[in-house]
């Protein structure tokens, strides 16, 4: 195995656009889901906190409708050439898993790992490599959210008759609908295939399954994560309390995260200083819940259509195979 990686770096991940990112963050109040997954300890955190809470990890139902769905798109794919591309691949689990199914099945492969943290994207290309052995392997660091040109960019370099298998999982929750779905929308191409996942709220009234899963998302990892981007900024254990609740927006139910001050803090950032007063909040995080309904009025929308869908028992994780709507 190399010693070394070639890591491309897109303009929205440029210094100078990450600090003024940061900067508007702080202005505005409402920090950019990326800035938790930014150094090697903000990884470590949330890689432990998925792998204490997430059901991806605990729940082997949850597991096996991922690889159900893995089995579902290797079987679309009659040509040999293959390239997939994980977008918000985090640490590269599910994949890897998806890759080692389609070399098992004599598929010569392609894969792009995509997210806006550099420590995941090479866990997803170490995680790859690992499951396949050699493969073309061309990780991007790049913030989804602000990256206007992504199909441009993931077709440098390669062919453009080869089918993609396109993975979001774990984005639909923290981006909003209007800004994350008009780019997948883009990337699917007539032949393409795109798994989405989605956090789902369980149970035939959508506000109480969101009280349901409420409780899942107020714990030591969780906070131990969030609170990560703070204290890196100079705040203190001492400054405030991080407080869950559910807020509806865009017309869907979202878990909430908000840091309330207890007491004045300045947080000096670059060239500007931040005052914070008692009951100031700071929004670190939200979490869009979704039902199987929802999802897929979402992508028609989008020009989209779901093709097959696996929902967990606990009807708290769905797995959406999506196709280009014909016409």
């Amino acid at each position: 195995m190399s010693s070394t990686i070639n890591v491309r770096v897109h303009a929205s991940q440029f210094p100078e656009s990450v600090q003024e990112a940061l900067l508007e963050g702080l202005r505005s109040r409402r920090i950019a889901p990326k800035f938790h997954y930014q150094s090697y300890k903000q990884a470590q955190l949330w890689l432990a906190l998925h792998r204490a809470c997430s059901p991806a990890w605990l729940d082997p139902e949850c597991v096996a409708i991922y690889d159900r769905s893995f089995a579902a798109a290797a079987g679309l794919i009659a040509v040999r050439q293959v390239h997939l591309t994980g977008l918000g691949c985090g640490g590269g689990d599910k994949e890897a898993r998806l890759l080692r199914l389609l070399a098992t099945a004599g598929k010569e492969l392609c894969y792009d790992p995509c997210d806006a943290s550099l420590p995941l994207v090479l866990a997803a290309a170490r995680a790859a490599q690992n499951a396949c052995g050699v493969l073309a392997c061309q990780p991007l660091l790049c913030d989804l959210a602000l990256a206007g040109d992504l199909l441009e960019v993931l077709n440098q370099g390669g062919q453009p008759d080869v089918p993609r298998i396109i993975t979001c999982f774990g984005l639909l929750p923290n981006f909003e609908p209007e800004n994350i779905l008009p780019k997948l929308a883009v990337l699917v191409r007539t032949g393409d295939l795109l798994l989405l996942s989605a956090n789902l709220a369980p149970g035939p009234d959508y506000h109480a399954g969101m009280q349901r899963v409420l409780p899942g998302y107020d714990n030591a990892e969780t906070r131990a994560w969030l609170l990560a981007f703070l204290y890196d900024l100079g705040a203190d254990p001492g400054d405030g309390r991080v407080d869950f609740s559910i807020e509806e927006a865009s017309g869907l139910y979202r878990i909430v995260a908000d840091f309330r001050f207890l007491r004045e803090r300045v947080l000096p950032v670059h060239d500007e200083r931040f005052a914070f007063r008692p009951d100031d909040a700071v929004r670190l995080f939200f979490s869009y819940r979704h039902t199987p309904d929802r999802v897929r009025l979402l992508v028609q929308a989008h020009g989209l259509q779901v093709a097959k869908q696996w929902i967990t028992a606990s009807e708290e994780e769905g797995v959406f195979l999506c196709r280009k709507t014909a016409g």
